[in-house]
């Protein structure tokens, strides 16, 4: 796509800081990261997120994504690693081009987890038999 930031990054329009490439995936250091190393995973082919991607290009983004989670933790060995996907603007996602985010976690970097809430089991029932 022509006006992807993601896909101009691919064809070397923009600069990034590759930290991992195959035939099939390429991977960069965020220019906004939440820590230092996190780092964005994107398959070569455009797809805008994880609907409309085929499932082998999703399983070379979670490969390719293990191979920078590991390269981040040997490295830069960091408490924790998050692997993350946006998906839709009421999920977060601002590129739509699919891809992963590796982020290292640090005990101390003061961010929290999603907040939970206590399902009833009835409440659960009906959204699995719905979800079957």
């Amino acid at each position: 796509m022509t006006d992807c930031i993601f896909c101009k990054i691919l064809a070397q329009q923009i600069p990034s800081h590759k930290i991992y490439e195959d035939d099939r995936t390429y991977a960069f250091l965020s220019i906004q990261p939440v820590n230092p190393g996190h780092a964005l995973v994107i398959h070569k082919h455009h797809h805008a997120d994880i609907f409309d991607t085929p499932e082998q290009d999703l399983k070379d983004l979670i490969v390719a994504a293990k191979h920078v989670a590991t390269k981040i933790k040997n490295v830069l060995k960091p408490d924790g690693i998050n692997i993350g996907m946006n998906n839709e603007a009421a999920a977060g996602q601002v590129i739509f081009h699919a891809h992963l985010h590796v982020i290292p976690r640090l005990s101390n970097d003061g961010f929290k987890h999603w907040p939970h809430k206590d399902a009833k089991p009835e409440e659960l029932k009906a959204i699995a038999d719905k979800l079957r």
